[in-house]
């Protein structure tokens, strides 16, 4: 007897990126101006890379420890403790390999078959399908657009979160919409999060892209050592970091020992010389980071002033994050229109059905551009509107 060579039904039946669809539609071409995917159009600077290139060509090519370098651990204790205002040690931190793989690891670590996972969208895709890899079942809690802003229903997520409920997965900011979880709102999640002994996993990579304040509120000051809360986090947004595939997880330390075992069957090790990279990150990064929130700032209000200016748009105002979500009307296939903008105006968006049905009909647009970049995308949009 033969049988077909397969993967399992729950790799079979994930969603395909429709990200990943709509930019093969346009990449090789030089005359897309793209805004697909979520990093900014300028690279590493200096002060990060010329560290980790001293350190490749020093050799340093070699393994580290599973749950990262010790000294790179204390420089995060430290930025960690100095951003929360409270004492972070290295017994709650892991260096991993990229801020999805230390989602991997959270749901490797908490997830049987069967349990159930409630997740608020619409979300970057890879959040809920991870779950469903690991044959977990997925319960999506919408956010809400009303008045320009994005909104949670919180008695909503609170009717969710049942005694069954093993995990509760929170972006914020969130991508692709930019929400944010007001401050006063935390304490009532982790109280309901004890209550049901619910993990609580908390996607804090768009944290230090805010608007209003230096940072996003965490839930990571509230929780005790006991209290079943992941923080995970990655180098990418805020250091501009994306291909360095480097982040972090912050988790209760009874679990952090599992954690290396887990990183161990995984990656084993993250490379010592981004590790390098990383530490000036954090060692010297502050004014970088600044300076990147105010670019930001500046590209927000640029991209929503140019969207609100096209009839029939619809541009809710993001918190943090780096994105502009917004509705044209009469939209119902955001992967055709994205196919469209590239065919006839080169103009490279991410669809909403990407972050699942909740935001099917929307269509993302990372503003993390050079103004000029920014200003060429809105034309191009506003003549395939006209």
């Amino acid at each position: 007897m033969s049988f077909p060579p397969l993967a399992r039904p729950e790799v079979l039946d994930l969603r395909r990126s429709k990200i990943r669809e709509v930019a093969n539609a346009g990449l090789g071409r030089d005359d897309v101006l793209a805004f697909w995917f979520g990093e900014s159009d300028q690279p590493t600077p200096d002060f990060i890379r010329e560290p980790a290139a001293r350190a490749l060509l020093e050799g340093r090519t070699y393994y580290t420890h599973n749950l990262g370098r010790a000294d790179l651990r204390d420089s995060l204790s430290a930025y960690l403790t100095r951003l929360h205002g409270t004492p972070f040690g290295a017994e709650r931190l892991a260096i991993v390999s990229a801020g999805i793989n230390a989602v991997q690891l959270a749901a490797q670590a908490v997830i049987s078959p069967g349990d159930r996972a409630v997740v608020v969208g619409p979300i970057w895709p890879n959040m809920p399908e991870i779950p469903r890899i690991l044959s977990a079942r997925v319960e999506m809690i919408p956010l809400e657009s009303a008045q320009g802003r994005w909104h949670l229903d919180l008695d909503r997520l609170m009717d969710a979160l049942t005694p069954d409920t093993r995990l509760l997965i929170l972006n914020s900011p969130n991508n692709p919409t930019g929400w944010m979880l007001p401050e006063a709102d935390r304490a009532a999640i982790l109280e309901r999060c004890r209550k049901h002994g619910t993990w609580l996993l908390c996607d804090d990579v768009y944290e230090r892209l805010t608007f209003d304040r230096p940072s996003a509120p965490s839930f990571l000051p509230l929780a005790t050592d006991e209290d079943r809360v992941i923080g995970i986090n990655s180098f990418s947004k805020a250091w501009r970091m994306t291909g360095w595939r480097l982040g972090w997880m912050v988790v209760p330390p009874a679990l952090l020992e599992s954690i290396g075992v887990l990183i161990e069957y995984n990656t084993s090790c993250a490379p010592d010389f981004i590790q390098e990279g990383a530490k000036a990150a954090l060692d010297h990064g502050e004014p970088y980071v600044a300076t990147v929130r105010a670019e930001l700032i500046a590209g927000r209000e640029q991209v929503l002033a140019g969207l609100r200016a096209i009839p029939g748009i619809d541009a809710p105002s993001p918190d943090g994050g780096f994105y502009a979500f917004f509705r044209v009307e009469g939209c119902t296939d955001s992967v055709q229109l994205c196919k469209d903008l590239i065919g006839d105006v080169g103009l490279g968006l991410a669809p909403g059905a990407a972050f699942g049905p909740e935001g099917e009909g929307w269509l993302r647009w990372c503003f993390a551009a050079k103004p000029e970049k920014n200003a060429a995308g809105l034309a191009r949009l506003a003549a395939y509107l006209k």
